[in-house]
């Protein structure tokens, strides 16, 4: 199976497909099963069946889901590990949800791998640290990212396009030498955030239509990272 490359399949045939001895990483935002409007796509599977389709999906591989909590609490169930870190995503939105959380199985990320500005510049112990050449804090587990909105630029006719800035955190505090495996691409944020961290991909993806708009996007990232 070629790499850098998404495929109009199913993601449960594809995984078959890959070879074993890859190092990969499972990292996606899955179909929550809500009844929503995807094309080729049915959003409304017995409960049962669903969580039997992300638990196969996942089985003891390095997985990253994005979810909302109660359903990774019951797809933890299902597994019967518990996740080894928990990130809550949070963005302000017209909705009752206002945060979804990301949840690490199998795998356990690094934060210090990610800095970001110390908060309180006048702290005499950040001081210190910045004059001993401390480029900032570790990333923290809280990551206040807006939603891609309608009226972006960046907007494709993917009804739920994920925000390029969450995949980056979540590739840039796992290693670096997992190919990442979205199971279910949709526009292709994932494989456009691999393509920015220098991630080698592979990614799945049922609708036709999709799949090219991913594909797309992804062409148009490696000419403009030239």
């Amino acid at each position: 199976m070629q790499l850098n490359k998404i495929y109009n399949i199913d993601c449960l045939e594809g995984l078959e497909l890959i070879d074993k001895d890859l190092k990969i990483c499972i990292v996606t935002d899955p179909p929550f099963n809500i009844k929503y409007k995807y094309k080729n796509y049915q959003d409304n599977m017995k409960i049962e069946a669903y969580y039997e389709m992300l638990s196969n999906v996942i089985k003891d591989r390095p997985s990253v889901v994005i979810h909302y909590p109660e359903q990774l609490h019951l797809l933890s169930i299902k597994l019967g590990i518990a996740p080894s870190k928990v990130v809550s995503w949070v963005y302000n939105s017209n909705t009752g949800r206002q945060h979804r959380d990301i949840a690490f199985y199998n795998i356990k990320p690094d934060f210090s791998k990610v800095r970001q500005p110390y908060k309180n510049l006048k702290d005499k112990r950040i001081i210190e640290r910045i004059k001993n050449g401390c480029k900032g804090a570790k990333l923290y587990d809280w990551w206040n990212i807006n939603q891609v909105k309608n009226v972006s630029k960046d907007k494709t006719d993917h009804p739920c396009q994920m925000p390029v800035e969450v995949m980056e955190n979540i590739l840039n505090i796992i290693d670096d030498d997992y190919i990442i495996v979205d199971t279910f691409m949709g526009s292709g944020t994932t494989a456009i955030a691999c393509v920015n961290t220098k991630h080698n991909f592979i990614g799945f993806e049922l609708s036709e239509e999709y799949c090219n708009i991913a594909n797309e996007r992804i062409r148009g990232q490696y000419e403009n990272s030239r």
